[in-house]
């Protein structure tokens, strides 16, 4: 993700990036995200953003706050899909809504155009 856009992320943006960068592994197990009020300097948002983005990672169990200390990446169980597994899966998810939005927005589209050609080409009383 590039974080020099014009507009600063969202905590969707960033959770989004940790998410691609753990399934890649460039985050293992019981590796430490950036500190939260670093990453937030670094990347102009509000603390509330970060902190906001990891707890979204932690829903989604890839990812533990340790009280002082920070956050990691969770270390799986044995016969547990792994983090990287995981993580892989939320970020196909995450594409396949953003496909299937896409599609319903193309719908509504052509519903509403469809819709238009009915109006006019409906006879109205009188005529």
């Amino acid at each position: 993700m590039d974080w020099k856009s014009e507009t600063p992320p969202t905590a969707k943006d960033i959770a989004a990036h940790y998410r691609t960068e753990i399934a890649v592994g460039a985050y293992g197990p019981g590796a430490r995200l950036p500190g939260a009020q670093g990453l937030a300097k670094k990347l102009g948002v509000a603390l509330m953003t970060v902190q906001s983005a990891y707890r979204q990672l932690a829903e989604d169990g890839l990812v533990e706050g340790r009280p002082g200390s920070g956050t990691y990446v969770v270390d799986v169980k044995e016969g547990e899909p792994s983090v990287q597994q995981a993580a892989a899966s939320l970020r196909d998810l995450q594409e396949q809504m953003r496909h299937a939005t896409a599609r319903l927005d193309d719908l509504s589209e052509r519903l509403a155009q469809l819709e238009a050609e009915r109006v006019s080409l409906t006879p109205r009383a009188g005529e």
